[in-house]
């Protein structure tokens, strides 16, 4: 074995043995598909980069790819009415669908959506061994073949990229000093409210998507400018704001009052370099967490929002993410099944979690490239949270994929925060 895992993969891997912990990305590509080209054009990239199978060792916390006859199956969906739902259903399935835990495996799989003028590519991946954007990546490579656009990628990328060890060796002072705020931490976790079960102890999870309109997306960019807070700073406030009225009783509660989410954030830069040329995964998470009261109008809440994520940026917090998760890694092992399903709920009690991913910086990184719309991401909930919505920007146009736990949350829950969503983000026009 060759590779070894960083503390957040870790911790994936500890979440696989209870839930499929998948993603899956899709975008559409106009035109009719050439079902033989694509497939050969998948197979040369993940043989190029040596993508075709890995061996995992998750005992050991090791992989090492290894070099196979590429031969991908890519089975075709038609969708002879609603091209979306038909995507939606298959990016369901295949959240939900688990990689082996161990052994050598395929750690992708493709398929496609076709409709009259255009079809849609999904690749449903292994988390634990790739970020989104190192999938960007590969998947802008798969279409500059498939096009010919452009010469394809001549150097592949590096497979084995280091742990968070040099990281946090470079930041010791930030690291102890985040340390020192623990108590604070564990403070606010129990003023928040723990998610709730309530329809049962199923490990199914439900997938929707919402496409805004560029005209929505510049509104989100044009309010956040000018409430000087971030894009994600604001998407975290719509996200409480949706999610406030599905977590009664908390208004009159004495403790438990407040409404917490996980901003998940990829933290490449310092360890690697770009995801063309170092393939993994480098996530960290932070908590924020508010009491929402139904009057607050949304730039308050923005702005209290930034408030905190400033402290984090300032603190470096995510460092302390990081050195809790490794401390749960520890207690896992001496954990009951029934206690691994409840840790999280118990002890780190977000109810969602939001991954923001712009794809404009790594699709157009060259000239000439094909021109895909419509990107749109799925991320498994596992244990973490009982909802993540995955947030994807091309060519200006943001499109919101939701994966949500069907113990947690029914159709009608998840519809009232999709209503709840636009119509926080349509006022903003």
């Amino acid at each position: 074995m060759r590779g070894r895992f960083n503390i957040f993969q870790c911790a994936m891997l500890r979440w696989r043995e209870i839930d499929p912990y998948v993603a899956v990305h899709a975008f559409t590509v106009p035109g009719v598909l050439d079902h033989d080209r694509l497939a050969r054009a998948i197979d040369a990239q993940l043989a190029a980069w040596g993508l075709t199978q890995v061996t995992l060792d998750a005992e050991k916390r090791q992989y090492q790819y290894g070099a196979a006859a590429a031969s991908v199956a890519l089975p075709v969906l038609a969708a002879d009415g609603d091209p979306d739902a038909v995507l939606a259903a298959e990016m369901q399935r295949q959240v939900n669908l688990p990689f082996p835990r161990d052994g050598t495996f395929a750690p992708f799989r493709f398929f496609v959506v076709t409709a009259a003028d255009a079809f849609r590519v999904g690749v449903a991946y292994d988390h634990v061994f790739a970020g989104g954007d190192s999938i960007v990546a590969l998947l802008k490579a798969v279409v500059i073949r498939y096009t010919g656009a452009g010469p394809a990628e001549a150097v592949a990328p590096e497979l084995y990229p280091p742990t968070y060890a040099r990281l946090l060796r470079g930041k010791l002072g930030d690291f102890a000093r985040g340390l020192t705020s623990f108590p604070a931490m564990i403070a606010r976790i129990r003023r928040c409210v723990r998610p709730r079960y309530v329809y049962g102890d199923g490990r199914r999870s439900a997938f929707v998507q919402l496409r805004l309109t560029t005209t929505e997306t510049s509104a989100i960019r044009g309010a956040a400018k000018a409430w000087s807070v971030t894009v994600n700073d604001l998407m975290l406030a719509l996200l409480l704001r949706a999610l406030g009225p599905e977590v009664a009783g908390r208004e009159t509660a004495r403790r438990r009052n407040e409404i917490a989410i996980a901003s998940i954030i990829n933290i490449r830069d310092g360890i690697a370099a770009g995801p063309s040329r170092v393939f993994g995964q480098f996530l960290s998470s932070f908590l924020v967490s508010h009491r929402v009261p139904p009057a607050m109008p949304l730039a308050v809440l923005a702005q209290e929002v930034n408030a905190q994520t400033r402290r984090v940026k300032r603190r470096r917090t995510h460092l302390q993410t990081l050195c809790a998760i490794a401390i749960g890694g520890f207690t896992w092992r001496s954990m009951t099944p029934e206690r691994r399903n409840l840790m999280y709920a118990r002890n780190y009690p977000v109810w969602a979690g939001m991954t923001t991913l712009n794809v404009d910086p790594i699709w157009e990184a060259e000239p000439g490239i094909a021109r895909v719309t419509d990107y749109v991401r799925g991320v498994s909930t596992g244990p973490f949270a009982p909802m993540v919505l995955a947030s994807t920007t091309k060519d200006g146009r943001m499109t919101i994929g939701i994966t949500y736990r069907l113990a947690a949350f029914n159709p009608d829950d998840l519809a009232r925060v999709q209503a709840a969503l636009l119509d926080s983000i349509r006022v903003l026009q």
